[in-house]
């Protein structure tokens, strides 16, 4: 079974050279430096274990990814293949783009900017036309010929450069890329779900060029730099968020800019759990706490992996509760049927709608759940109102404990009085923490808030949840001494003798386990699951317990 899997991968890898010469070239020009690397169509966890990483992988047609460690470095390289236009070929591109020029009065501008590409491919194919000879200019028709290794090449800059995002283009493709990091002239760096930190290929080579990039893409996305307006927040048109710095005087080594991706498909609950985030057990708690209505704060330090935790919890609420999430910037995703997706508009204006402006028209539409992306002002009080008057809230916060956290969420500028504090339930802090040589995420602690104690003026909290870190495991604090589960939710489902809550938490945690076993792992494979077993119980699951 491994050697047929094997000389498949040979198979593949044979072929994608055959279909994509500049991967063969490449291959070609590194194999005096080092061995061949190992190709992948799919990357896995485990490779981060590999001390001296080789792996190629591609991210979508033409292009390819080259992973490896630098020996002399010791840093991870991360090499971006792509398809190379020769002299002539730049040439026979620029005769092609003035030639496009003529013709685009023909179209009707779009109206939307993924519809560009359509349009300007039409152009394109009205101006060229594919032969099999060398290129040359139809003298009767006027068309640039082109054979199709040319048209392919030609094709890919021009849409690289006017529909997608220049050199950083394949950058975009990579499912594995969570941070995109230019600090100033020199070479971009990355964040890799996999291996970290790494340092590509592509660069910019001048401020020039870097600013003139800058320049672009904000004017792109409707938020233009300036020398009046250096620092910029905006989303790209694929939803990533991107922070630009414009001009020496701000940043020292040139323009910069930091991009968080955006994932289409989110990460899942048993995603986490297979990453040692939380375990089983903590996800079926928060399972039960989250179906049942609790209040939860999702709380950790930047690039803790909050905002994740928090959408892959929200699998937990009711599949027919009506969910409504109040963002600066669209980083939520929800899989319910009625979703409403609010995003403040900030610019400096008179017309500007926050945070506390969306919160409060949502508190009038009377969701069953609210989900604000981050607290981080007032609108933390409006939130506690909506806790009082019964509307369930999820949000992330940033404090690295219980204890920082109720701190801050009393403080200026939130303002919550101390003795409401005790509305929300639950406070889960997680870190990213380095473990064993590894940088890995784990939830550290998940505490129950119990009661405001009036005499000493404090908020009584029961840890529940705490995180080992010699043998990297969650232990269950709270079995038969869980505020939540006993004095709460087993009193609102019924259970005459509250301890029998555990058995369907203990339930609960063999379904996640099972899930986990079995590699039901696609967010919205794991939201199906998961519904239908709140819909049909025990008996609808693939799996028996």
């Amino acid at each position: 079974m491994v050697q047929r899997r094997h000389a498949k991968k040979t198979e593949e890898f044979a072929q994608a050279q055959t279909t994509y010469p500049h991967l063969a070239k490449y291959l070609d020009e590194i194999s005096t430096q080092m061995l061949e690397p190992e190709w992948h169509m799919e990357l896995n966890r485990d490779m981060k274990n590999d001390p001296n990483p080789n792996v190629i992988y591609p991210v979508g047609d033409p292009i390819f990814i080259h992973i490896y460690k630098n020996p002399e470095s010791g840093d991870i390289v991360y090499n971006v293949i792509e398809p190379r236009l020769i002299d002539e070929e730049e040439e026979l591109m620029e005769k092609i783009m003035d030639r496009m020029i003529e013709h685009a009065h023909k179209y009707e501008v779009p109206t939307r900017i993924e519809d560009a590409g359509e349009v300007i491919k039409k152009i394109f194919d009205e101006v060229v036309k594919i032969t099999p000879k060398k290129s040359t200019m139809h003298a009767i028709e006027s068309r640039i010929h082109l054979t199709q290794q040319e048209y392919d090449n030609i094709w890919y800059y021009i849409h690289r450069n006017r529909v997608g995002y220049g050199k950083l283009e394949p950058l975009f493709y990579d499912p594995y890329l969570e941070d995109i990091h230019c600090i100033g002239v020199g070479t971009i760096k990355t964040i890799h779900k996999i291996f970290e930190m790494v340092h590509t290929n592509i660069e910019f080579r001048n401020d020039i060029e870097l600013d003139k990039y800058i320049l672009d893409a904000s004017e792109r996305v409707e938020r233009p730099v300036s020398d009046a307006n250096s620092v910029v927040d905006a989303i790209m048109p694929d939803g990533s968020r991107v922070n630009f710095i414009f001009g020496r005087e701000l940043s020292l080594e040139g323009s910069s800019f930091t991009i968080r991706k955006f994932s289409e498909v989110p990460v899942s609950i048993i995603q986490i759990i297979n990453w040692g985030t939380m375990s089983a057990q903590l996800a079926a708690y928060l399972w039960l706490c989250i179906e049942n209505g609790m209040n939860l704060f999702v709380c950790g330090e930047t690039a803790s992996g909050k905002t994740t935790t928090l959408n892959a919890s929200a699998t937990f609420i009711k599949p027919d509760d009506k969910v409504f999430s109040v963002e600066n910037t669209p980083e939520v995703t929800m899989p319910h049927k009625t979703w409403q997706h609010l995003v403040t508009r900030e610019s400096g204006k008179d017309t500007d709608v926050t945070i506390f402006d969306l919160l409060i028209a949502a508190l009038r539409s009377r969701p069953n759940y609210i989900i604000v992306g981050e607290i981080r002002g007032e609108e933390g009080n409006v939130a506690f109102q909506a806790m009082q008057t019964g509307h369930p809230v999820m949000s992330t916060f940033h404090a690295g404990s219980p204890h920082s956290m109720i701190q801050r969420i009393t403080g200026h500028p939130i303002n919550v009085p101390i003795a409401s504090v005790d509305n929300l339930n639950l406070v889960l802090i997680q870190q990213a923490v380095n473990h064993k040589g590894r940088r890995v995420r784990r939830v550290l602690s998940v505490t129950e808030i119990e009661r405001y104690y009036d005499v000493e003026n404090k908020v009584i909290t029961r840890e529940v949840f705490s995180w080992d870190s010699v043998n990297d495991k969650h232990q269950f604090r709270g079995m038969y001494n869980s505020y939540l589960l006993e004095k709460k939710i087993a009193l609102m489902l019924g259970y005459e003798d509250t301890r029998d809550i555990y058995n369907e938490l203990a339930r609960r945690t063999k379904i996640l386990e099972k899930m986990a076993e079995r590699k039901i792992d696609n967010y919205f494979d794991v939201w199906k699951l998961i519904s239908t077993f709140e819909k049909r119980g025990e008996d609808a699951l693939p799996f028996t317990l």
